[in-house]
């Protein structure tokens, strides 16, 4: 027996691990030869899934949202993520440090202007642009994007590894969740296959994340020190932050992610101070009380718009919404395990309102600050407004009093979110092939992240870094099933759990377990 527990976790880390490396050195290869193909590929690919199966990724956002609200209103909310006795690792701002870094991170930096105002300038989703209801719709349906329905589709993936990882005591891989559905074929080629899924889906959404942050700390210093836009900028910027992340990733979790997400949450707050007081104050604050109303007035009918008779409304949706989707789906896995591994000893309930509600009302803040400032400083300088995509932010940063000094404090938030994700990443994807050990070894955590580095860098040397884009949208397509699978099997066995603790109705104090 002993011999069994030492050997199957080896072969399971030799397939996992040497499948995805397989499997994402082929696209980095292909995107290195030949760039302009595999995007193009990988372009049509995703364009037939989100225009043939945009539906899908609808209804399979709006039914995760809604389990998640069966989940906290239900009795089985008071079930602790461990045994009864288990409490949290981590303090609530630590805690909530940790998983935001992790779950946005780059992303509310990288779009925080840029996207209220293109729905507001330059594309808006259901009127014209530049009229009183595009400012509206431009503020809600970025809510909206990135509000509970993105935190649901990482809670559910999150809730499900820390569930059977601390409760059940189930290695803390995606397809151990599945045991209570398929039985013993998780410890198969169905199980390889969908761990192998995970890591590529994590390796290639990082990888990206990390070539645009590289972008956007690139655009920031050509502001601020008029560096040139080039991929040898780019180069330096990502070896200077993996080095930096290698160091973190050395001291662990306690030390390295911890304590950057703390000092990070602190120094983006306070450049969501300056410029709420130095943009127009009344307008945000307006702004953001209308928009949260807007929002949930209309998140029904948002996360049902197919606009099946509008080739223009679809072709937004398209772009915007289901990309979205499906990037939230590709981004889960990874998420999902590191919210899973900083979460013990918090119940169900706790859990998912810590991970879905919280974050979604600082994201929605932060793009009510940084958008309405960006719609206003546009009304008068609309160049702001035809500026790439990761210079947006520093554009508006420009018509602001002190504002080169809001651009540094923005590069540095920037470049301290970049390492916590990476460092982060490389956590998560050394967990992930090493039969989900909770410490993993800083020798596989070295390997891939200097694989991630790699990729990002080959990628935007060749201009591929789109293609690799397209290509976590395509394994978004084949996780949500996963995904679909893991809430079925969490439900059966939370369900079992219920009946076995009397869970009818909600308790006045914790049951006693078994």
């Amino acid at each position: 027996m002993v011999k069994k527990k030492e050997t199957r976790p080896q072969r399971k880390l030799g397939v996992v691990f040497w499948g995805a490396v397989i499997l994402t050195l082929i696209a980095v290869v292909i995107g290195l030869v030949a760039p302009n193909m595999f995007e193009r590929v990988t372009a049509n690919v995703q364009a037939f899934l989100t225009t043939n199966f945009g539906w899908y990724y609808l209804l399979v956002v709006a039914v995760i949202v809604a389990f998640c609200l069966f989940l906290i209103l239900s009795p089985v909310g008071s079930i602790r993520l461990g045994k009864r006795t288990d409490r949290p690792e981590y303090s609530n701002l630590s805690w909530f440090a940790m998983l935001f870094s992790a779950g946005m991170g780059i992303g509310l930096v990288f779009w925080g202007a840029a996207e209220p105002l293109s729905h507001f300038a330059v594309n808006a989703p259901e009127v014209a642009e530049g009229t009183q209801q595009a400012l509206k719709d431009s503020l809600r349906y970025t809510f909206f994007h990135w509000g509970i329905s993105a935190w649901s589709v990482y809670g559910v993936v999150a809730l499900a590894l820390a569930y059977f990882q601390f409760r059940k005591g189930a290695p803390g891989l995606l397809s151990a969740t599945l045991t209570p559905i398929i039985g013993n074929k998780t410890k198969g080629w169905m199980g390889y296959l969908i761990d192998i899924i995970a890591v590529f889906a994590t390796v290639v959404g990082v990888a990206t994340t990390l070539g645009l942050g590289a972008q956007q700390i690139n655009g920031g210093l050509a502001y601020l020190a008029n560096v040139p836009v080039n991929f040898t900028v780019q180069m330096i910027i990502i070896v200077i932050v993996t080095i930096l992340f290698i160091i973190s990733a050395s001291s662990g979790l306690d030390k390295g992610i911890q304590i950057l997400s703390n000092a990070n949450l602190y120094i983006a707050l306070l450049l969501l101070v300056l410029t709420l007081f130095l943009g127009p104050t009344v307008k945000i604050m307006n702004t953001f009380t209308a928009g949260i109303g807007e929002y949930l007035q209309n998140i029904v009918q948002m996360s049902l718009r197919t606009a099946p008779s509008n080739p223009e409304g679809r072709e937004w949706i398209n772009t915007w919404t289901i990309f979205y989707w499906a990037w939230w789906m590709s981004w889960s896995p990874f998420v999902g395990i590191f919210i899973a591994r900083i979460s013990k000893g918090r119940t169900i309930r706790e859990f998912l309102m810590g991970v879905i509600l919280l974050p979604t009302i600082v994201s929605i803040f932060w793009f009510a600050v940084f958008g309405t400032t960006a719609i206003d400083v546009s009304t008068t300088n609309s160049a702001i407004t035809s500026l790439p995509t990761e210079q947006v932010l520093f554009g508006v940063f420009e018509q602001l009093p002190i504002g080169s000094i809001l651009s540094v404090i923005a590069v540095l938030v920037i470049a301290i979110f970049f390492i916590t994700s990476a460092d982060s990443a490389t956590f998560v994807l050394g967990m992930q092939t090493t039969y989900g050990s909770l410490n993993p070894n800083f020798r596989v955590k070295l390997i891939w992240g200097v694989l991630q580095a790699g990729i990002a860098s080959s990628l935007l040397f060749s201009g591929g870094l789109k293609a690799l884009q397209n290509a976590a949208i395509i394994v978004a397509f084949p996780f949500s099933v996963i995904v679909l699978l893991m809430m079925a099997s969490l439900y059966k066995s939370l369900m079992h759990e219920r009946r076995e603790l009397g869970l009818y109705i909600r308790p006045k104090k914790q049951p006693q377990e078994k």
